[in-house]
C-alpha cells in the first residue's frame, strides 16, 4: 500500500487525483493539503508527496519533504528560474519527479518533437501553439515552455535567446533561429498543443489534445509509484516511461 499526500488538493487537478486514486486499491489518501492546511503534521503519514498547489508554495513544501525524506511527484507550473533551482536542488537528498505534464500521450509528444527536429533540420521554422481553458493562469503552459526546451536543446541554442511570444507589427523577416510560442486561451479546453514544423513545400505538424484530466491525474500516480523506489535525482516522467 502506498500512502500519498496531495498538495493543492481542492483544485481541479487536486480533485482528479483524489478521485483516480480511489480507483486503485494500492493506493490511500493519508491527507489532502490545500492552502489553509499545514503539511508538516501529516507528513509521517505518507511515503510521497504529489504537489499540484502553487508555484509559490512548491519551494517549501520540497524543503519540508527533504527534511523528512519524502519522495516528491511535482506537476505545479509557473515557476520561475529561480524557483526552479530551490526547488531542485532537494533531489540531492529525496527522488523527485518534476514534469510540465503526466500524460503518457504528450510525454510521446516530447519525444516525437525531438526527433523530427533532429531530422528535418535547421531548413525548418518551428512554432509552437498551445490552447488551454480560460481559467488558467500562466502562460505559456509548461507543457509547451518544455517543448520550446526539446527543440532549442537540439538546435543547440540559448531558449530565451531565440524564443518570441507572438508578433505584432512591422518586424520583418522572419529569423531562421527563431522559435514562436503561442498562448491561447478560451472556454474550457483542457490543453491542446500543437508543434509546427514548416519548410519549403512542405511542413509537418505534431498535435497532441487532451480531453479529460485524468490522464495526468494517472499519469501522476504512476509517477508516484515509480519514484519511490529510486535513489535520490532528479527525474520526468520520461524516465517512469523509460523513454530515457
Amino acid at each position: 500500500m502506498l500512502n500519498l499526500i496531495i498538495t493543492g488538493s481542492k483544485g481541479r487537478m487536486g480533485q482528479m487525483l483524489l478521485a483516480c486514486a480511489a480507483q486503485q486499491p494500492e493506493l490511500r489518501i493519508a491527507a489532502g493539503i490545500d492552502q489553509e492546511d499545514d503539511l508538516l503534521p501529516v507528513l509521517p503519514s505518507g511515503d510521497v508527496v504529489i504537489d499540484f498547489s502553487s508555484h509559490t508554495a512548491t519551494a517549501a513544501i520540497a524543503a519540508l519533504c527533504a527534511d523528512h525524506n519524502k519522495a516528491m511527484v511535482i506537476g505545479t507550473t509557473g515557476h520561475s528560474q529561480e524557483d526552479r533551482s530551490l526547488i531542485t536542488r532537494h533531489s540531492s537528498r529525496i527522488p523527485m519527479v518534476l514534469s510540465a505534464n503526466f500524460s503518457t500521450g504528450v510525454n510521446a509528444l516530447f519525444w516525437l518533437a525531438r526527433k523530427a527536429a533532429e531530422i528535418l533540420g535547421p531548413g525548418f521554422d518551428l512554432e509552437i501553439v498551445e490552447l488551454h481553458h480560460r481559467l488558467k493562469r500562466d502562460a505559456p503552459s509548461g507543457t509547451a515552455r518544455t517543448l520550446a526546451e526539446i527543440l532549442a536543446e537540439v538546435r543547440h541554442q540559448q531558449l530565451d535567446q531565440v524564443l518570441r511570444h507572438g508578433r505584432a507589427g512591422i518586424l520583418g523577416q522572419r529569423p531562421p533561429e527563431e522559435i514562436g510560442l503561442h498562448s491561447l486561451r478560451g472556454g474550457d479546453v483542457v490543453g491542446d498543443h500543437t508543434v509546427l514544423f514548416a519548410g519549403l513545400g512542405e511542413r509537418v505538424e505534431l498535435t497532441h489534445k487532451a480531453s479529460s484530466r485524468e490522464t495526468f491525474a494517472n499519469g501522476a500516480l504512476k509517477a508516484a509509484q515509480w519514484v519511490v523506489r529510486q535513489p535520490p535525482g532528479l527525474y520526468d516522467m520520461q524516465h517512469v516511461l523509460g523513454l530515457k
